[in-house]
Formats: C-alpha cells, structure tokens, sequence
C-alpha cells in the first residue's frame, strides 16, 4: 500500500533570544489512505508543531529541513499559491481549543462559507446550503440557527463539531486533528470521537489525531507514532504498543494510566521532565528518566529500528518476542 502523507528526516529550530533551540529531531513517519495514525507524547513533545510544520504554519523564526511527501510532492519546497490550495482544501486541521479558534465577531455561517468558497467553486446560495448539510453531518441539530451564531453562543462540544464541520467541508485526503477532545467532559469526548471514527469510514478519510491521551488513542487509532523530546521512539500498530511496548517511555506512558484496579494506591508517574533545550542533550535524550537506563545511552544516539513486524523504537534494549 502507498503512503498518503510521508515526513522523513523532519527538523525544526527556532529563532530565540537565547540563540538557535531545536523543536523536532528527525522526524520520521508514514500515514496510509484510510487509516487513523495516532501521535502521542507529554506536553512538549514536539506533537502540535508537527501537525503545524505539515500545513506551513509555523512562524517565520522556524527554520525547517527534511521532506513532507503528500502524494510525492514535497509540501516545504511548494510555491505559497499551491500550499494555499492544499491548506484547508486537500488537508486541514483542527486545532486544540475551538473557542480561540473560531472568529468571535463573524457568525458560524460567515466563516464556514467562507472556507467552501475559498476552495470550491460555488456561489453564495450553494455554499450555505453546503454548509448545512455538512453542520447536519456532524450532529449538529437546528443547524440554520448554529449558522446564525457566533461562537460564545455555543456550547464547546458544539464548537468543536463546527471546526470538524469546517475541517471536512472540502472534503480533504487527510484531517490532522489536535488534541480535539481535551476541553470537553467526559461524555462529549466520547461523542467527537465516535463522531471522528464514523467520518472517517464514511469518507475514506486518513487521520492524524495528536493527543497526550493513551485512552483515546487505544479508541480509534489504528498505527501511532510516540514522540518523545522532539524525536520518534515508537511506531506500531497500537495495539502491540498497549501488549508489548518496547521503548521505555512508552512502557511509562502505559503504566502513568489510571486502572479501575489501581483505586487508592499512588500513581505511577514518569521522573523528571521533557528536557528544554534539545541541542545540549548528548545521548538518548530519555536516559536522565529511564530506570532502564544503560552506559550507552549517556553517549550514543539510539536509531530508530525495527524490533518486530510492522514496528520500529529507538531503544537500546533487546527484543523479546
């Protein structure tokens, strides 16, 4: 099967006062037609600047090295007139919080109008009636009034459907969606992701969704990707990650989740903190953490390799099967 979406050797630096601070470090990964590919780390990670490095939306400051294949054409060298094309329209985003996302002095029929507009070749009369239809899709109810609203007006399990709703109204190839359940209770998570699982069967639809939340990756995603310092550690199928991870951070991640079992007894946590400043790190970046930690990995970079059919981590570690 080809891959849809491919980044190979990503690396980010950004502009500081304090000089030149490494984001990402050669990056590396594949997303298939069809297929929900879960990206998963702490705050910090380098999760969010990936999906915004894939769309050009990072600021001027960054300075970006690598490739990001979408359908063999390489995003960072297209002219700005093209990227526009496939920003929003072969590939869109849903970002963290819809609140600060959505326009608050333009009504939710103004901007997804807009959007359609923009890519598709409508007049005004179609496009609101698109608009309707695609609000419907997502279970929004009464969607002539959501049109009518601003954003305050709704409720944020609403906005959220509404940025979904605008994400797909072009019908993209890929919808990289970040973190799109951490503002919302419990029930509603629930919903957006069912809601996310359903498009995307209905639509062929591939999906990055990046979150820290292991449970919600377990959900709906079908390959994930574990990013750690800036740097790939894992890929798998997610379901090898869940029964046999083989990166330490990983195995962390996993035992971090509170169990039913575990009521009353004190949380496993992972030591220390996601280092800062990239460029000062010298070896794996995950060893000062690590309870596994061996000489080599105080010097030495471990390469991402596979370690089992379909799966590859940066680990020092044996293989057991």
């Amino acid at each position: 099967m080809n891959d849809l979406l491919t980044i190979r050797n990503l690396e980010i630096d950004f502009k500081t006062a304090n000089g030149m601070r490494r984001a990402l470090n050669n990056i590396s990964f594949s997303v298939r037609p069809g297929e929900i590919f879960g990206v998963v780390g702490e705050t910090g990670c380098g999760k969010t600047i990936t999906g915004l490095s894939i769309l050009g939306l990072l600021p001027k400051s960054a300075r970006v090295r690598g490739e990001i294949l979408f359908q063999n054409r390489n995003l960072l060298t297209l002219p700005q007139t093209e990227m526009e094309k496939v920003r929003g329209g072969r590939i869109a985003m849903i970002f963290q919080d819809p609140a600060s996302s959505l326009n608050p002095v333009f009504t939710i029929g103004r901007q997804i109008t807009d959007v359609i507009r923009r890519h598709l070749p409508m007049d005004a009369k179609v496009a609101q009636i698109h608009a309707e239809q695609n609000l419907d899709a997502v279970g929004l109810a009464d969607v002539r009034r959501v049109m009518q609203s601003y954003p305050h007006q709704l409720s944020g399990g609403m906005q959220q459907r509404v940025m979904i709703a605008m994400a797909l109204v072009c019908r993209p190839e890929v919808l990289i969606a970040d973190e799109p359940t951490t503002a919302l209770d419990v029930t509603i998570q629930a919903q957006i992701l069912t809601l996310l699982r359903n498009l995307q069967k209905k639509l062929d639809l591939s999906i990055i969704l990046i979150t820290h939340n292991l449970g919600v990756v377990a959900q709906v995603c079908d390959r994930m990707a574990v990013l750690y310092a800036g740097s790939v550690v894992e890929i798998s199928p997610t379901y090898f990650v869940y029964d046999r991870p083989h990166h330490p951070y990983s195995q962390g991640l996993l035992n971090a989740i509170p169990r039913p079992a575990s009521r009353g007894q004190r949380m496993e946590a992972i030591p220390g903190s996601v280092p800062a400043d990239l460029t000062a790190v010298q070896g794996c970046p995950f060893a000062p953490r690590c309870s596994q930690v061996m000489d080599r990995c105080l010097s030495e970079v471990p390469p991402l390799k596979r370690v089992g059919e379909s799966r590859e981590s940066a680990c020092f570690l044996p293989v057991h099967n």
